[in-house]
């Protein structure tokens, strides 16, 4: 039971940085977007995932 409870606080704590991210980044043109992938990889790796999206974003995209 708390394993469940600490893996939904994370989603949640991980969509609000998703959700921050992009209020942010809408000056500079680099939106990533809301789904089940970007949550999932900024909720497992955190910072580092979500600096990975935005380069893979800025690099590829």
């Amino acid at each position: 039971m708390k394993f469940i409870y600490y893996l939904l606080k994370k989603i949640v704590i991980s969509s609000f940085v998703l959700y921050g991210y992009n209020l942010i980044a809408v000056n500079f043109n680099l939106l990533l977007p809301f789904n089940l992938f970007t949550v999932f990889t900024v909720t497992s790796l955190g910072s580092s995932g979500l600096f990975g999206l935005v380069l893979f974003k800025y690099l590829f995209l």
